[in-house]
């Protein structure tokens, strides 16, 4: 039978670059095995969102739809049909190049980019947290399994016992 490891040497295996005394390495492996250690990150995110990180978000959530590509092209042809010489009679406020829109299109890009990048990097802080519940979650899974794996083994090995006892038992009565 193959030599596996109990759940406290694969906990410190993990812990043995870490400085924990004895004391703290026993309360870890209790508080994996006997604790749920899941977490949802939606909720403890959103618990510490402020209002800064809700207007990114709601932002970049619009800026990002279809609805707004196509309400921004409907403005933008609004806004070169209105100030063409062909429809104004050369009253027009924004003359062919359209420079003020030019400014306008670079003020909105200058703004929405960074806001969108802090919304973006937000996700990633979630990512990775969710990443690290995903990694605490499989670990206590592991352990876990190993340690059923390892009561199985020995429920089999008295199985069999119990078995050649019976079986021993039944030929002396023959």
């Amino acid at each position: 039978m193959e030599n596996r490891k109990t759940k406290k040497e694969i906990v410190k295996m993990l812990l043995k670059n870490n400085e924990l005394d004895s004391q703290d390495e026993e309360e870890l492996i209790d508080l994996l095995i006997d604790q749920p250690i899941s977490i949802d990150v939606d909720k403890q995110e959103e618990a510490k969102l402020t209002f800064g990180d809700k207007v990114a978000d709601k932002v970049s959530e619009k800026a990002g739809s279809w609805g707004f590509i196509f309400g921004f092209t409907l403005f933008l042809i609004f806004w070169i049909v209105l100030n063409t010489k062909i429809l104004m009679d050369g009253s027009e406020i924004d003359p062919y190049p359209f420079i003020l829109l030019n400014l306008v299109l670079s003020c909105i890009a200058a703004l929405q980019a960074p806001i969108i990048m802090m919304s973006q990097n937000r996700q990633a802080a979630k990512d990775s947290l969710r990443n690290q519940n995903d990694y605490r979650t499989d670990l206590k899974s592991e352990i876990i399994l190993e340690e059923l794996h390892d009561k199985m083994e020995m429920i089999l090995k008295n199985q069999r016992k119990i078995m050649k006892y019976l079986e021993d038992e039944d030929e002396e009565s023959k």
